[in-house]
């Protein structure tokens, strides 16, 4: 699962070949205790557990890196590693 970006406190990771469990393209992002699983290219939370200041940036950098972050999802699904994406700054 490598890890794409860090900021504030959160790590945004993709899994290789992650589209049977969610079926949609996503990103799980962790912040201390709290995991949660977000839709790209519209921020929807999809599961998991995270403050809600930490799900609004997480949307914002989503917002941001929407085309970076599909082109990192079509190369996950295929089993290829994902390209670093800038954080929020």
């Amino acid at each position: 699962m490598p890890s794409i970006s860090m900021f504030y406190g959160i790590v945004i990771y993709m899994y290789f070949k992650d589209n049977r469990h969610h079926n949609k393209p996503h990103i799980h992002a962790r912040y201390q205790e709290s995991e949660a699983v977000f839709v790209i290219p519209d921020g929807e939370l999809l599961e998991g557990n995270f403050p809600k200041s930490k799900i609004r940036l997480v949307q914002a950098w989503i917002e941001v890196h929407q085309d970076e972050l599909l082109a990192d999802w079509e190369l996950t699904v295929s089993g290829e590693q994902p390209y670093k994406i800038d954080p929020l700054r």
